[in-house]
Formats: structure tokens, sequence, C-alpha cells
């Protein structure tokens, strides 16, 4: 393997051996590669095989360095080759397993040395030089360099299950689609049951039969989430999504991702593998057109202009095409020539109250297989002329598509209670409005989740009632309405103008007190000795506001009265004590020389103790009698 590798990396290939082995026993390095013979061969097996009569005018061609034999396991017991219904063009080989000695091209390595032991197999990689590949593209028609473009293509996932974006951000969506940022695309999704082959069905219509999106045969959903690949051919982005009707945990928030994915999708292809078209595939439908004129219209212009967008977002949903697969049954419009396959779906929607408004058109194509595989050249000949068609819809940026999945994401996001759920709808309403009640009538709020993010209050389609236990009731001033305006007003105890002290003697004779911020004081509710009324009947409109969760209660007095209370008595403490410092001194000196001897001289007349202090600052004590009466009172006092 470190041989192979140190060859690999140099960008050589090994010696080409003779796979005919007729002379040379397989020995020898092949010096021609005959098409017709399918074989690399030899200078002796190249002469003595065309030798032969039947062989004679058989073309060769001399190998020249750096040539890529074609694969081996490609080509069946007859010379014939296996994948040309399938491909169209024989490939060439990408490797050669040196235990088997045969070359390989990617798709055969993978079926034949994927697993097992074969997978330990040293091999040796081709490396095919500028000028081999310039002559083969050269030399290749139309729908081959097709399929080369396709052949690196792979998908990742987009969002998965819980409706999480698994792309970091837009450059890192540009770089796993392997286009360029400022490649202009349209997005092409699909629907449909679990079970229908959706998968199976992108892989044939886009990248001519390989495997970019899993399958399985298993009845478990092999698609989980939602992925994407870019098909560099028709310049689009492939979304495959997960099967309706599928056995899932999370139903609601997989069948609100859905939607989300439609809302920027420019195509949507509806699969149906069934005899007949069921009232679920039109209920969908219906129901998707519905809540994308209700809830995704109005995002989309918000998200055109909160992200500065320069392409605008089209609020006319995507076109839609709907692939009916039979097998015993005829197709739609077939029994009658005249009749158009599109109007009978839209009769077929009008039955059964389903209007498809939101999307720019619906068209119909169907097959029947009698015999497997199914025929997917009419859906592919569809979808290319519904992409060419840039009327309603028009390609944009790969980043314009990030940003808009972004923003819908982030909008619609959050848990949905299954209490709320109307489930006679694909997407009622409770998958994309606020999921907040109202705790005094239980109604709900009919603005879009997470618009508290943005400032924009609860909002109710109903109106509320009166809950003692909220005391819900707001009032207004009536003078201030009469004139126009709606100013909201609430009982105080005292007026903005009056003093803590003021506010509160007022509070105790007059009562509480409303006040406009226009009108001033227009209520006391003890104005009078008797006779009050009540301010409702006078002063004041009362309305019943709903209870939202986390808000304030209303007609509370932003001047709390306790606190107010407790502020006045801490100031009336204040004054009293600041007031009653100097008598207190006064009393105190005329008291002292009162018991002091006749010959001391009066407190009010001694500024310093000279002795004391020359006492306390040398640390020596006083003689005499003046010391000990000065240690007298220092134990006294």
């Amino acid at each position: 393997m470190s041989a192979h590798t140190q060859t690999a990396e140099k960008g050589q290939n090994t010696t080409l051996l003779c796979q005919e082995s007729y002379v040379c026993s397989g020995t020898d390095e092949a010096i021609f590669e005959c098409d017709e013979c399918g074989s690399l061969q030899c200078q002796r097996c190249e002469e003595e095989l065309h030798q032969q009569e039947r062989l004679r005018n058989h073309e060769r061609t001399r190998i020249r360095p750096g040539h890529v034999p074609y694969c081996d396991s490609c080509k069946g017991a007859n010379g014939n080759i296996m994948h040309t219904s399938m491909t169209g063009s024989r490939q060439r080989a990408a490797v050669r397993c040196q235990v088997c000695k045969i070359n390989l091209c990617v798709e055969c390595q993978k079926r034949t040395h994927a697993g097992g032991n074969k997978r330990k197999h040293p091999i040796t990689v081709y490396h095919a030089g500028k000028a081999q590949e310039q002559e083969e593209e050269e030399g290749m028609d139309e729908e081959t360099r097709r399929r080369k473009m396709t052949e690196k293509v792979v998908s990742f996932l987009l969002v998965d299950e819980t409706e999480e974006i698994q792309v970091r951000n837009e450059e890192d969506f540009i770089n796993k689609l392997d286009c360029s940022p400022d490649q202009h695309l349209k997005v092409v999704s699909i629907f449909g049951n679990t079970g229908d082959g959706k998968s199976h069905t992108l892989n044939h219509t886009f990248f001519y039969g390989r495997e970019v999106f899993k399958t399985s045969p298993a009845q478990e959903s092999c698609t989980v989430g939602v992925w994407a690949a870019y098909d560099p051919v028709r310049k689009v982005v492939v979304i495959d999504t997960e099967g309706l009707l599928g056995a899932t945990v999370n139903l609601s928030q997989r069948t609100r991702l859905l939607l989300k994915v439609l809302a920027i999708s420019d195509l949507v292809i509806y699969r149906t593998r069934a005899d007949r078209l069921h009232n679920d595939l039109f209920k969908f439908l219906g129901d998707a057109s519905e809540a994308y004129l209700k809830h995704f219209t109005k995002e989309l212009k918000a998200t055109t202009a909160r992200c500065g967008l320069d392409v605008p977002l089209s609020t006319l949903g995507p076109g839609v095409i709907i692939f009916h697969e039979t097998v015993y049954t005829k197709l739609l419009g077939s029994d009658h020539p005249s009749e158009v396959p599109e109007k009978l779906i839209q009769d077929r929607f009008r039955k059964l109250s389903c209007f498809p408004e939101a999307f720019s058109s619906i068209h119909y194509k169907g097959t029947r297989t009698y015999n497997p595989p199914t025929d997917f050249s009419g859906l592919r000949r569809a979808v290319e002329q519904q992409l060419e068609n840039n009327t309603t819809r028009s390609p944009r940026q790969p980043g314009v598509i990030y940003k808009a999945l972004k923003a819908l994401s982030d909008r619609f996001s959050g848990e949905i209670p299954d209490d709320q759920m109307a489930h006679s709808s694909f997407f009622p309403d409770e998958y994309f409005t606020c999921s907040s009640v109202c705790l005094s009538c239980g109604c709900g709020c009919k603005k879009s989740m997470n618009h508290a993010k943005e400032g924009v209050p609860h909002e109710s389609k109903s109106r509320c009632r009166y809950s003692h236990q909220y005391d819900n009731r707001v009032y207004t001033c009536k003078a201030c309405y009469e004139r126009g305006m709606e100013v909201s007003v609430v009982p105080k105890t005292s007026a903005s103008t009056d003093s803590p002290w003021l506010g509160l003697a007022k509070y105790a004779w007059s009562g509480y007190v409303i006040e406009c911020p226009n009108c001033g004081v227009v209520y006391r509710s003890r104005q009078y000795w008797f006779g009050n009324q009540d301010p409702v009947n006078t002063v004041v409109r009362t309305e019943i506001e709903h209870v939202w969760p986390g808000t304030d209660g209303f007609l509370k007095d932003n001047n709390n009265a306790a606190q107010r209370l407790l502020d006045g008595m801490n100031f009336m403490a204040q004054s009293v004590s600041e007031l009653s410092l100097g008598p207190t001194k006064a009393v105190t000196s005329w008291l002292t020389d009162q018991i002091a001897p006749a010959y001391w001289r009066p407190n009010s007349q001694i500024l310093m103790w000279l002795s004391c202090l020359q006492m306390r600052k040398g640390g020596h004590l006083l003689p005499g009698r003046l010391g000990k009466l000065y240690r007298t009172l220092l134990e006294r006092w």
C-alpha cells in the first residue's frame, strides 16, 4: 500500500498489463486497446488475435502515457457493457485491484469491493491527464457530459426532524452545495406519503440514477429531516423531505417543517404511487395553500425588508407538479382525450372545498408502469419546462435562499401544545401562531410565533371577560376620548404635583385620586361629605383587557402608597432629629454649669483645655489638685 500511495502521489499510472492472456498469459505490458474486444492487449496477443478473419477489422488504439483503461467489471461475459442502459456510456476505470487484477470504475468498486475481505485489497488509483480528460469531453455527447457533471454530487442534512438548521451560516451552506456564491439558483422540493419513492424519483430525475439521496427497502422511513443537494446541470437546489403519514414522535413539528420548505421552493413535486388520486393529496395542497397565504406571505415580505435582500422573495407560492404513477388503472384524462387533466384536478379541489390559490400553477404528469423500472423522462421534461419559466419566480443567489429559510425557522419555531391543536387540518394555525393564552378568558394570541422579540404585543380575535382575580379593567379619560384621544388613567394615592406629606394628608382626607396627563385631577373618591359618584359614571370609560402570562396587573398605582408612607415617616424622623439637636445641647450645658463649683467658668466660655491637650499629647499626668480634679471628672463622665 505504501508503494501504491507514493505512485498515486506522483500522478503516474502503474504499468498496464495485457488483459487477453491469449499468448502472453497476462504478463506482458499492454500496447493496444481494442474497443470492440473490450480489452487491453500486448503486442503478441494483438497480432495473433487480429489475424483471424472475424477480428481483422477491429479498430485498435495505441496506448499513450497517462492512459486510463475502461472498467473491466462493466462488461459482461460476451464483452457487452452491462451498464449501457443505465449510464449510456462506457465508464473509465478509477482504480486497479492488485489482488483481483481488474480495473474498476467508482460504481463497480463500491459494488464489488465495499465489504468483506475485498475491502482490504490494495488498489492503484488512475490519474487521467488533462489532455485525456479534454479529449474525452470533446468526444462526449450532451447527455454524457451532463452525467459526468453530476458524478461528484452528494447530499447533506439541511434541517433535522426537530426543525434545527444543520448548516452553521451562509458560507457553510454554499460550501456544502459546492456552487458559486454568485450563481443564481432555483429550489425544487418533493412531497408525498412515506414509501412512495420520493428519494428514488429525485435520483432518477436529476442525477441519472445515482443514489445521491439515500433509498432503502426497509419498512422504516430512510429520509429523516430535510436533505439537500445541488444539480449543476439545471442549476437548482434539490430538496428531499420526510414522507407524510409516517411513524414519528414529532408529527406537529415535522408537518410545520414541510411548509417552511414549500415556502422557499420554486417548484414542488407531489409524488404519489396509487391507482387513483386520493383525497389526502388535495387536502394537503389545499391546507398548505391556506397556511401559506395566511402566515408566510406577510413573513416573506418582512424578511425581504429585514434582511435587505436585493431580490424580493415572491409572495406567490411555487408551482406544483403532481407526479402520478399507476399500475392497473389508466392515467387521469386518458379516457377522454379532450379533457385536460389540470381541469379535472381543479374540479376535484372544488368538490372538496379546497382552494389552492397560493400556488402559481398546478400541472399533472402521469406514468403507467406495466413493468419496472419507472419511466421518469416525462417528469424530467416537465420539470425542465417549469424551471425555464421565470415569470413569477426568478432565480436567486444561494445566500438569499439560506436567509429566507433561516428567517422562517427563527419565526416559526418552538413547542406546539397538543391540547390546542385542531387535527382536522394538515397545517392548523397552532403550528404558526403564538402559544400564549389569556389567563382570564382562555383565548389564544393570534400573532405569529416569537412576535415578542420584535416588541409586538399580544392580540386576540375575541373580547375578554372580567375576572375579579386579575381585576383586568382599564380606565380611560372620558373627556380625552370625546376629543379623539385614548388616554389610560389609574387610581393613585396622590396627584403628581403634591408633595409626599401633602399627598398623604389629602389622601387621608379626600381619598384616592384619578389624574389625567392632559386634564389634570379629574376625580377624588371622598371629595364631598356625601353623594360622591362612581368614576365610571362620570369621568372615565371602562374596558376589559386580556391578561397575558408575564404581564403586570391593571389599575395599579405606580406610586406605591406603603412606600410613600415609609418615606414620609423617615422624613419626619430625620426632621425631628435635626430640629431637636440644638436644644438638647443647650440643656446639657446649663445643667453642667449648675452643678459645677463657683470658681469654674461656664462651659460656653471654654474653647480648649490646654492642660488636657498637653497631657494627651505628652502622655504625663497633671500635678496636684488640678490633676486629681481632672481624674475625678473623667471617672464620672
